[in-house]
């Protein structure tokens, strides 16, 4: 008779802080994606609390040089990363009209690795606020160089889930999804064993109670108001697919160990309860804010400690109405869809994540229709088919894949718009 293998440790454990650091004063810390949604909440944060936090270094994508000059200055970093490389002479004409006279610049690095470059540098704690599975490589660089990981760029460890599995130390990631950090905490509570389900809350979007057919001609401005959360485009576009809470459920199963038939989703429009644990005694957890980002930020970077007054918290003498509604899998087939590609494992999630990015990228620009989107996905997941294990995925796998899937969508999403175009 053998021995049952072992059961995986997860990726994220409350019960386990990684802190190889560790020391008196502000935690030292690099921001991947300052100048987005998340960077800019996390340096607001930091600028609340400088004797928790200083920031070393910023990285951002090259569009906004202006908010990224001044954030440098108000932060005083060493050094500032942009991806895109013709950006530089603005960045740096930004950077002089920000210091003083005399003052020294932060260095600039600059090009497709620059991200990952600071993610390596020294530092006690990376903030991956990129957007988009671009954070990969920043992701397993960071893990790579012993620095505990506040993962907001959710993509990275779905397309590259065996690849940060590999390279990440117990207690070494800390959520930054305000539903990653709500289960984070709500797991707490109880021993791993004592877990019984994941219940992650989505807020419906803007299309919430719509069916199919009411979703046909809905416009990107209807898609983009909504009515919860403020997000860039290709986070509110995912919201309102729901192939967002697709990725959180994936998410979730490689952050937690959970099996994906113990993940459930459910339609919670308030947004207060941001998720909830179901314990074997029958017993729920919920963790619950008002909708603030600031709050999982100061997770991610403060854990195990607690940031005071980092979000608001709630007026407890007001009344207030929490609703929760199953989720209608045909309307929004993107979580069912999801679970598949998670099963699947390999290069599935890549092929998805990247089909879904090349699809809402044409519905931005009126190539392709709002329930195209779904369409074109699916049939990009079928005819990639099963991938290969994800025991053996490789980084040129990942991006191998990616590629693939990318011209696929590109291709699909052209006959729809000639074919809609002739009809």
């Amino acid at each position: 008779m053998t021995d049952s293998p072992a059961r995986p440790a997860p990726l994220a454990d409350p019960h386990l802080v990684y802190d190889p650091l560790a020391g008196d004063g502000p935690k030292d810390v690099v921001i991947l994606g300052s100048t987005g949604s998340i960077g800019t909440q996390a340096i607001d944060l930091v600028l609340r609390n400088p004797d928790r936090f200083r920031v070393t270094a910023l990285s951002a994508n090259g569009g906004r040089v202006a908010l990224l000059a001044e954030q440098a200055r108000r932060l005083r970093v060493r050094t500032v990363a942009v991806a895109r490389e013709d950006a530089v002479p603005a960045l740096r004409e930004a950077l002089a009209a920000e210091y003083g006279a005399g003052e020294p610049l932060p260095e600039i690095l600059a090009g497709p690795d620059a991200a990952t470059q600071v993610a390596a540098s020294p530092c006690h704690t990376v903030l991956n606020g990129i957007t988009g599975s671009i954070g990969l490589a920043p992701t397993l660089a960071a893990l790579e160089a012993g620095r505990t990981l506040a993962l907001a760029n959710k993509e990275s460890l779905i397309v590259g889930g065996p690849l940060v599995k590999a390279l990440a130390k117990p207690g070494q990631i800390i959520p930054v999804d305000s539903e990653h950090a709500a289960l984070f905490q709500s797991l707490a509570a109880g021993t791993r064993a004592d877990v019984r389900k994941l219940v992650v809350t989505a807020s419906g979007g803007p299309f919430r109670g719509r069916t199919r057919d009411e979703l046909a001609d809905v416009t990107v401005q209807d898609a983009l108001a909504h009515p919860t959360w403020a997000m860039g485009p290709v986070i509110t576009i995912n919201s309102a697919t729901l192939v967002n809470k697709g990725l959180e459920v994936i998410e979730a199963h490689l952050l937690y160990d959970i099996p994906f038939d113990r993940i459930e989703v459910v339609v919670h429009p308030q947004s207060y309860v941001h998720s909830m644990v179901e314990f074997t005694d029958g017993s729920t957890i919920a963790q619950a804010t008002p909708p603030d980002m600031r709050g999982p930020i100061a997770i991610g970077l403060g854990w195990p400690e607690r940031v005071p007054d980092a979000a608001p918290a709630f007026d407890w003498s007001k009344a207030s109405t929490w609703e929760f509604f199953p989720l209608d899998n045909e309307a929004f087939p993107s979580v069912n869809l999801a679970r598949h590609v998670g099963q699947l494992a390999g290069t599935a999630p890549a092929v998805f994540n990247a089909a879904n990015e090349e699809c809402v990228e044409a519905f931005l620009g009126g190539a392709l229709p709002f329930n195209g989107i779904m369409e074109t996905v699916t049939r990009v997941v079928e005819e990639h088919g099963t991938p290969a294990t994800g025991t053996s995925l490789t980084v040129s796998d990942v991006l191998e894949a990616e590629t693939w899937a990318r011209a696929r969508a590109r291709e699909l999403t052209a006959t729809t718009a000639t074919a809609e175009a002739r009809a």
